[in-house]
């Protein structure tokens, strides 16, 4: 240990070097010092508000976006099939949009109720409703835009994809992360 390195001391008073105390994930976690019920609510509630945050932005904008190509020339021109899409979509924006908010909405108006493990579990669950809400929004969006520019069925082909590509980033691996660190903490290898 170096002499700016100082020695770390947790419940148990074991020194730990500052440089070494942050080594392994594993490590990590058997070194820092347990979180009772309410830091743990607490940091699950500032975790949540930071992806809300990220959320509700990209749904917000997406849905001032969709909302003004009601009015512009070329939806005149549109098919009924094509102006069902875009029902579909607004539908789906705004139900995002709604899911995403919520947790505010919530918060306010159980603010002070000593509910806050309630909170977050409602939160957790709209801002993954949510999710699949804007995800759905952003396919049928890329649907109505595609079917425009892209001839045949390639646009439905490359939103396809794209769905895809979300449904692995957003679901599947989260899964899969999930799965694996639980695999660990049994001692079951996943490979």
């Amino acid at each position: 240990m170096s002499t700016t390195e100082r020695p770390v001391e947790f419940a148990d008073q074991t020194p730990i070097c500052r440089g070494c105390q942050y080594g392994d994930a594993t490590d990590r976690r058997s070194l820092e010092p347990p979180e009772n019920a309410r830091q743990r609510v607490n940091r699950r509630w500032n975790e949540i508000l930071q992806e809300t945050r990220v959320a509700q932005t990209g749904a917000q904008i997406l849905f001032g976006f969709l909302l003004s190509v009601a009015f512009t020339p070329l939806f005149r021109d549109l098919d009924t099939f094509d102006r069902g899409i875009y029902v579909v979509t607004v539908v789906l924006g705004a139900s995002a949009t709604g899911s995403l908010i919520a947790p505010v909405s919530i918060h306010r108006f159980l603010s002070g109720q000593r509910m806050k493990d309630e909170v977050v579990e409602a939160a957790s669950r709209l801002m993954i409703f949510g999710m699949v809400l804007l995800a759905l929004t952003i396919g049928c969006t890329l649907l109505l835009i595609l079917r425009l520019v892209v001839p045949g069925v390639l646009a439905e082909v490359l939103v396809g994809a794209v769905m895809l590509w979300f449904g692995f980033c957003w679901y599947v691996l989260p899964m899969r992360l999930r799965r694996r660190a639980a695999a660990r903490r049994t001692g079951k290898i996943e490979t």
